[in-house]
């Protein structure tokens, strides 16, 4: 599975990648919604986008509408985490996400969702 990572939070980044990676998973990192639209217009050929929602430059719900507008990527599952106000994000969104997880949250059972939600 191809998995695009989104957060500024290095801890949770580099767990996550370790999560994945031990599935044999490939794995794509980026520190914020406008990096993780770079990666994105290059190759949008992930199975599964995870994003914090709170990040400098481009948050969640940013990076979200911008994935739903561009046809290439409307099918990209997406799976917003958050330590802000879960019901806030839904309300700015969150029916474009395929999941909304409060944190904090169980690393596994992150993945566990993510594998269960991929494209």
């Amino acid at each position: 599975m191809r998995v695009l990572l989104v957060d500024d939070n290095a801890l949770h980044l580099l767990i996550l990648r370790k999560i994945f990676e031990k599935s044999n998973d490939e794995v794509v990192v980026a520190r914020n919604g406008k990096e993780a639209l770079r990666f994105l217009e290059f190759d949008p050929k992930f199975q599964v986008i995870l994003t914090d929602m709170m990040m400098p430059e481009m948050d969640g719900v940013e990076l979200v509408h911008h994935v739903r507008e561009i046809t290439a990527m409307q099918r990209i599952p997406v799976i917003g985490f958050t330590s802000g106000d879960i019901e806030y994000y839904r309300g700015k969104g969150g029916e474009l996400f395929d999941a909304l997880v409060p944190k904090p949250f169980d690393f596994q059972d992150l993945y566990f969702l993510a594998k269960s939600t991929a494209a």
